[in-house]
């Protein structure tokens, strides 16, 4: 008997809705998280703190253009952080798109530059009880994605 045998292996809906809604949610995250101060940009920033305090990650996103793909650097950084995600239980989700994640989370508000966006972070808040939907429904999505073998669906971002 296998491990699909064992939990069924059900396909993810491949309905337009269903990755639209991903999409939509994960938008809504990043654009929550950027207002509460809960959301941490950069490849190396992440890998510090994913490094410090772990069990305080809540989300990862990586994001990576077609040029990116030949990065062998950052492909190795991604290697790294997706294992590091899987091994202490954070949901992770790709995107294709980095000038449209960078016009939804926009720059540093400290010092008004350009951030790097090809990992970010979304950090639980320090008030308890934070519960946000768009957080839960990709949870829920990226559990999905799992039980079709799909450890880090790429989720398009919306217009």
């Amino acid at each position: 008997m296998t491990l699909e045998e064992i939990h069924g292996q059900h396909a993810l809906p491949t309905d337009h809705d269903w990755m639209q809604g991903a999409s939509k949610a994960l938008h809504e995250l990043l654009v929550s998280a950027q207002r509460r101060g809960c959301l941490t940009a950069g490849v190396y920033e992440s890998a510090k703190l994913m490094n410090v305090d772990p069990d305080n990650v809540a989300f990862c996103v990586l994001a990576a253009d077609e040029e990116d793909e030949g990065d062998i650097a950052l492909q190795i950084h991604f290697t790294l952080i997706q294992a590091f995600c899987c091994e202490n239980d954070i949901d992770i989700v790709r995107v294709n798109d980095l000038a449209k994640l960078a016009a939804i989370v926009g720059p540093s508000e400290d010092s008004g530059e350009p951030r790097d966006f090809h990992c970010i972070l979304i950090v639980n808040p320090s008030e308890e009880g934070w519960k946000d939907p768009a957080l839960e429904k990709l949870n829920s999505f990226c559990e999905a994605s799992r039980n079709v073998n799909d450890w880090v669906p790429t989720v398009p971002l919306p217009e």
